[in-house]
């Protein structure tokens, strides 16, 4: 399914694991688990994007270890055999990064979905909420990494001669164009060599639902041109919105396995 409606979440309620990933950009002052707190969809459980990222690096949501991430999951109650609901409260759409995450550590794809529209359209809809704290009985969680489906800026420099896949930006225009200042301290402005761009937004509606799929395929194929499944990677600002195209583009290829530049431009565009 991959994509799932709010009355598919309905009907499910007590069949699925529901999981919160809201985050914000710093710029909006806006606290995903404090919002969380105050009202979530019963029985869902808050994943922490900043805290549930690699420590020990100034990059921001770079991916944790192996064994840092099965006591993450663990934790928050989740099994391997688990069908799980991912949604957010974001403009950002969050809760693509979580999914990808869950992917990238060898969950079932076929068993990782997200709310459609999210909170916002859940909520729009007069469904239940609550604030109830769930009582989270922890698992015993085991992942497989899937190394290939991140790279690293050492691949992403090779690329630019070797041109083995096309690099996707999901940041505005404008920051990929160089034209603003980037809103992170540290970096230039601008864009990796030979990458392209396609904003994240444009594949949402107003509502933050994701567009169906032949205008999704329109906007790919616009702004890309015909490419193959596996030679595409996303980026973008620091991971997170790189994971909104990647959950698109599966979207219309169902076979294609997310692939991202964890560095994004917060490692690329160090000055």
């Amino acid at each position: 399914m991959a994509l799932v409606t709010t009355t598919y979440l309905y009907e499910n309620l007590d069949k699925v694991k529901i999981i919160d990933c809201s985050w914000h950009m710093p710029n909006v002052n806006r606290d995903g688990k404090k919002e969380y707190d105050l009202k979530h969809i019963p029985g869902a459980v808050f994943f922490d994007l900043d805290k549930n990222s690699k420590k020990d690096t100034d990059l921001p949501h770079m991916l944790v270890n192996k064994e840092d991430w099965e006591k993450i999951v663990s934790d928050l109650g989740i099994n391997n055999e688990d069908e799980i609901i991912i949604y957010d409260n974001s403009d950002v759409i969050s809760s693509c990064r979580c999914w990808y995450n869950f992917i990238y550590y060898g969950h079932d794809i076929n068993l990782v979905n997200i709310l459609d529209g999210g909170l916002n359209k859940w909520t729009s809809e007069k469904k239940i909420t609550n604030s109830n704290k769930k009582q989270i009985t922890s698992s015993n969680y085991i992942s497989k990494e899937k190394k290939e489906l991140v790279k690293s800026k050492k691949q992403i420099d090779e690329n630019i001669l070797k041109k083995e896949f096309l690099v996707v930006d999901a940041r505005n225009r404008d920051r990929f164009d160089g034209k603003v200042k980037e809103p992170r301290p540290g970096l230039r402005s601008g864009s990796i060599p030979n990458s392209k761009c396609l904003p994240f937004n444009e594949l949402v509606n107003i509502d933050k639902t994701f567009k169906d799929k032949n205008q999704l395929i329109n906007l790919f194929e616009t702004n890309l041109g015909s490419i193959k499944i596996d030679e595409v990677v996303f980026s973008c600002g620091s991971g997170v919105t790189a994971c909104v195209l990647a959950f698109a583009y599966f979207l219309i290829n169902d076979k294609y396995k997310p692939k991202i530049y964890d560095g994004s431009w917060a490692e690329y565009g160090k000055i």
